[in-house]
């Protein structure tokens, strides 16, 4: 048996793998052997691929040609065993060079699955669903309301969206997958405008601290606030592009992507690479201010100064990011927003993959942010 060496070969991503896998696989096998089966196929969920993020280092582990096949409840139930042995005899050892079987590997401590080449009936990757138990699985129940509710969506975090509405839909017979995937693609326009005022005023938190920090000594407690600045920015910027951020390991990259990116990428390296506070302070203040020209030009909100200017009377320079924060919060016509404190969706106040793997307690968490009078003074 050979062993797979995909680093030998010429790339393919992932995406394009899934595609020839259905196409060249998957749909003639379908074809023959259940003519009137209803399906959607495509390559979504977890996985570098689907952000179009994978390069052949992905290829360690937990890559290769794969796919999602979802069927209504009924057929998932009926037909699902038989399909999922049907295709681990027919499937193609390959696709374009790259193995379609997998191994676990022996180390308990070591669960992904590894691509491997095989003689026998393939381990593959073309998992079959149910459309909805899938959709609710990753994001609760909300998923799969016609229209979700202003809770809804403040529980479900953007690398879960992006789960759903990146990747690929090779073919859609029933066409709920594509509807979902065109009901979740992005905010309600007072959603957006909510998120947008939580994410200033996270802003606006901690942009003062960078140089308290440094005044007290502490120029370690600096950098790391200005590199949670950094973030703040990053993600700010996307969702003002309209774009859902994913999770730590692939921010930079979909940063990389934006139209904000060639001007704010510079002034965010140099942040982070400031190694005294003046230089810190003015690569952040005039990243501050290219973020809030972005803002305006949106035209969400009469034109704010987009300029820094002194904390109170305390000698460090901010572009007073609540300004931005008040000006979006105001102008919500949502009263269910406006009743909200300016917390935000969840994972503009939580940070924690396993948290997100839980939808029901990511609603009762925003359930009881809602229900909260709760104030903290001093």
């Amino acid at each position: 048996m050979r062993t797979p060496d995909t680093a030998d070969a010429a790339f393919t991503p992932g995406l394009e793998l899934a595609r020839l896998l259905h196409e060249e696989a998957v749909r003639p096998l379908l074809a023959r052997e259940f003519p009137h089966l209803p399906y959607a196929a495509a390559r979504v969920g977890a996985g570098s691929e689907v952000l179009c993020f994978d390069t052949a280092r992905s290829a360690d582990h937990d890559w290769g040609p794969r796919l999602e096949l979802f069927l209504s409840p009924a057929d998932a139930a009926r037909h699902g065993p038989r399909l999922r042995e049907l295709l681990a005899h027919r499937l193609p050892k390959q696709v374009r060079g790259v193995p379609t079987h997998v191994r676990r590997g022996p180390d308990p401590d070591d669960p992904v699955r590894h691509l491997a080449w095989t003689d026998g009936p393939v381990d593959h990757r073309v998992e079959v669903h149910d459309l909805p138990s899938w959709l609710a699985g990753r994001l609760g129940p909300a998923a799969l309301a016609p229209e979700p509710d202003v809770l809804d969506w403040l529980a479900l975090p953007q690398q879960r969206l992006l789960e759903v509405t990146a990747g690929a839909v090779f073919h859609d017979g029933p066409g709920e997958l594509t509807a979902a995937r065109r009901r979740l693609a992005w905010y309600p326009d007072q959603v957006w405008r909510y998120l947008l005022a939580c994410q200033w005023q996270r802003v606006s938190q901690e942009e003062a601290f960078v140089g308290r920090c440094a005044e007290a000594g502490d120029d370690l407690g600096s950098a790391v606030t200005a590199a949670r600045l950094v973030r703040d920015l990053m993600r700010l910027c996307l969702l003002t592009e309209r774009r859902y951020a994913p999770y730590g390991k692939w921010l930079g990259s979909a940063f990389a992507r934006t139209q904000a990116a060639a001007e704010l990428g510079p002034l965010l390296r140099g942040a982070l690479a400031a190694r005294e506070l003046p230089e810190r302070e003015r690569y952040l203040c005039e990243a501050y201010e290219a973020v809030a020209r972005r803002h305006n030009a949106l035209g969400l909100t009469a034109p704010l100064a987009a300029t820094r200017r002194p904390y109170h009377g305390r000698p460090y320079l901010v572009l007073h990011a609540e300004r931005f924060a008040r000006a979006l919060l105001a102008g919500l016509t949502d009263e269910r927003l406006r009743a909200l404190p300016p917390v935000g969706a969840v994972d503009q106040w939580a940070d924690g993959t396993d948290l997100f793997n839980r939808p029901r307690a990511l609603r009762s968490a925003v359930e009881a942010i809602g229900d909260s009078t709760d104030t903290v003074g001093g």
